[in-house]
C-alpha cells in the first residue's frame, strides 16, 4: 500500500505504512469546552466540531485505514438540553446531505451504530437515504455511532441470544464470545486497534465496552475542534510504537 499523505509536513512523525491500525475509533470531546473557552456558544463548538469529523475522515482514508468509527451521540446525550439536542440533530441531518457525495466519490461505506428508533424521523431518512447510496463502497467503511451505548447494546445482545436459547433455536453450550460478539451493532465489524479520545477525559464513557476489550488506548488533551490531521497521525504513531501481546508474553521475557 502506498501512502499519499505529505508526511514531509510533519517531518517529527515517523509512521510505518505496513503497521497501520486497521481499526480506529475515536470519542471526539471537547465541543463545548471548546466554545467556551472562546466565548462562543456550545453551538458553535459542535458546528466546528464537524470539520474535525471530515478532516479524520480524509485522513483515514488517505492512509488506507478499512474501518473508522466515530462516536457522534451517546444514549445519554437525550438528556441535554433539547436546545442543544435539537441542533445536533439538523446538524447531523445537514451534514450527511451534503457529505453523502464526499463518501461516494471516495469509496467510503456508511453504516449506523445504535438504537435508530430514537431519532427523529428526518435524520432517520437521510441516514437511511446515505447508508442506501454508499453500501457498495469498498475502500474504507465509516461507522458512526448515534443514540449509542455500550451496556445497552451488550442487553440488546444477551436478549437476542435467550430468546433463541428459549425458543430451542440455540443449545445454550453453544454461547461463546464470538456469538454474543455477532450480536453487537459491531457483529460485522472487527474490534478496534486503536481508540482516541480527545479533551483530556481518561474513560470510555459507554463506548463499545465489549469490543475494547485489547484495544490500545490514546488519550490527548486537544479538544475535538482542534483535532486534525498532524494530532491523528500522530496518534496512530503512538499506536505502532506499542507491543500488543493480547494477554501472551514476549519471546524474550
Amino acid at each position: 500500500m502506498g501512502l499519499s499523505l505529505p508526511l514531509e509536513d510533519f517531518p517529527t512523525l515517523v509512521l510505518d505504512p505496513a503497521r497501520l491500525p486497521r481499526h480506529v475509533a475515536i470519542v471526539m470531546d471537547g465541543n463545548g469546552r471548546w466554545a467556551t473557552r472562546r466565548g462562543l456558544s456550545r453551538l458553535e463548538g459542535h458546528r466546528r466540531g464537524k470539520d474535525s469529523a471530515r478532516t479524520v475522515i480524509e485522513v483515514a482514508r488517505e492512509l488506507g485505514i478499512p474501518y473508522l468509527t466515530l462516536f457522534a451521540f451517546s444514549n445519554e446525550n437525550w438528556q441535554r438540553p433539547i436546545a442543544e439536542v435539537s441542533f445536533l440533530m439538523a446538524l447531523l441531518r445537514r451534514y450527511l446531505m451534503t457529505e453523502t457525495k464526499r463518501l461516494c466519490k471516495r469509496g467510503i461505506k456508511l453504516i449506523i451504530l445504535g438504537d435508530q428508533a430514537k431519532l427523529p424521523h428526518a435524520v432517520r431518512m437521510v441516514l437511511d437515504e446515505a447508508t442506501r447510496l454508499t453500501a457498495a463502497n469498498t475502500d474504507m467503511t465509516l461507522a458512526l455511532a448515534l443514540s449509542y451505548g455500550g451496556r445497552q447494546e451488550i442487553v440488546q445482545a444477551v436478549k437476542s441470544i435467550a430468546r433463541a436459547a428459549a425458543s430451542g433455536e440455540l443449545d445454550p453450550e453453544q454461547i461463546n464470545e464470538a456469538l454474543i460478539a455477532s450480536r453487537l451493532h459491531t457483529g460485522h465489524l472487527p474490534d478496534p486497534d486503536l481508540l482516541i479520545r480527545t479533551s483530556g477525559e481518561l474513560r470510555l464513557s459507554n463506548f463499545l465496552l465489549y469490543q475494547l476489550a485489547y484495544t490500545e488506548l490514546y488519550f490527548t488533551e486537544t479538544l475535538w475542534p482542534d483535532f486534525g490531521e498532524r494530532e491523528f497521525l500522530r496518534a496512530v504513531v503512538a499506536y505502532q510504537t506499542r507491543e500488543r501481546r493480547f494477554g501472551a508474553v514476549r519471546s524474550s521475557d
